[in-house]
């Protein structure tokens, strides 16, 4: 059975130097409240200037430039979007790490694919929240905390893995629970998940249904609320209690219906399809796409963006969505 670690398994003084949270985004800020609120002594690296160095000046942190900042610190937490990470790393990062400090990522993308090669004389370690930073910040403030995974890379110090646990320990992990992994089950779980279910395949199977329906007649606005709207009531009884609570609160006819037809659906060859996907992830394909993508400017990028952007289901669901008013009191959605 897979461990599960708690508050009893940390030792908080794993992390002697401070620490330095660079990149002051969703988790970036989270991570930085959090530590202080939790003891740490943490400085934020950012761009003089810049909107980042203005929030967390107004949240009361210490910033200075990137390179400043780890240089100050004994455990640098690089939080910038992925394809940031070897310019901030190499130019910022690496000439202020000493040996026996700890380079640690929320996502193992960088370090996996080698687009971040440290070196051998500094630990590398991984703290992943299974949720957006808002949330890890809400949990940890009313006395609860996100589940985490943790990694160690490289442990050069001999406290890698407890440099780990005390930092997740720190944004309120621990409270909740943290499974070790390594990088490459994070990150290759993590980016298929992406694809072929919670980003790339929901997206797939709503657009197809909207269009299923409307290409057989049915009114546009219709299609939206059976395809769209209402994936929300499905989502929220599967994150809140599994299948089971999803069977316990749907109609029978809605339990026949996903007995019958979903295997109809999401099929052999359905599978075969995700089995695709896991392959290019696992072989670095995917990852040497991207890369070279964003290295290009992104040109396919923007277009496939603006392509999905400028679908039927998109220019319907923003007509009805403006007349749902609890939505527009909500606040809008931080990246992860």
């Amino acid at each position: 059975m897979t461990a599960i670690h708690t508050e009893a398994h940390v030792d908080r003084s794993a992390i002697e130097g401070g620490v330095a949270v660079i990149g002051y985004g969703s988790q970036g800020r989270a991570h930085a409240r959090n530590l202080a609120d939790s003891g740490f002594d943490v400085v934020v690296g950012a761009r003089s200037d810049g909107a980042a160095e203005r929030r967390a000046r107004a949240d009361g942190f210490r910033v200075m430039s990137p390179g400043e900042a780890a240089r100050a610190a004994s455990l640098v937490a690089l939080l910038t979007p992925d394809m940031s990470h070897r310019q901030v790393y190499e130019e910022q990062v690496a000439p202020n790490l000493r040996p026996g400090d700890a380079l640690l990522v929320a996502h193992g993308f960088s370090v996996h694919y080698g687009e971040v090669s440290p070196r051998r004389d500094v630990d590398v370690i991984l703290v992943a929240p299974k949720g957006p930073g808002d949330l890890v910040r809400r949990e940890y403030e009313i006395g609860r905390g996100v589940p985490c995974l943790f990694a160690v890379a490289q442990d050069a110090s001999g406290r890698a893995r407890a440099k780990a646990l005390a930092y997740l320990a720190g944004i309120g992990g621990a409270r909740a629970g943290a499974i070790e992994t390594s990088f490459s089950e994070e990150t290759e779980t993590d980016l298929f998940g992406e694809q072929a279910v919670l980003c790339g395949g929901v997206s797939e199977l709503v657009t197809a249904g909207f269009e299923t329906l409307v290409e057989a007649g049915y009114q546009p606005e219709v299609a939206y609320f059976e395809c769209m709207h209402e994936l929300k009531l499905i989502v929220d009884l599967l994150y809140e209690g599994g299948l089971a609570k999803m069977h316990a609160f749907v109609s029978e006819t809605a339990k026949y219906g996903d007995l019958v037809s979903g295997p109809r659906v999401i099929n052999d060859e359905t599978r075969a399809r995700m089995r695709e996907v896991l392959r290019d992830i696992r072989t670095g394909a995917f990852a040497r796409d991207w890369i070279a993508e964003s290295a290009a400017g992104k040109p396919n990028y923007r277009a496939m963006l603006q392509a999905d952007l400028d679908q039927p289901i998109e220019r319907v669901g923003a007509g009805l969505r403006r007349r749902m008013a609890w939505l527009q009191a909500q606040p809008q959605a931080e990246a992860a």
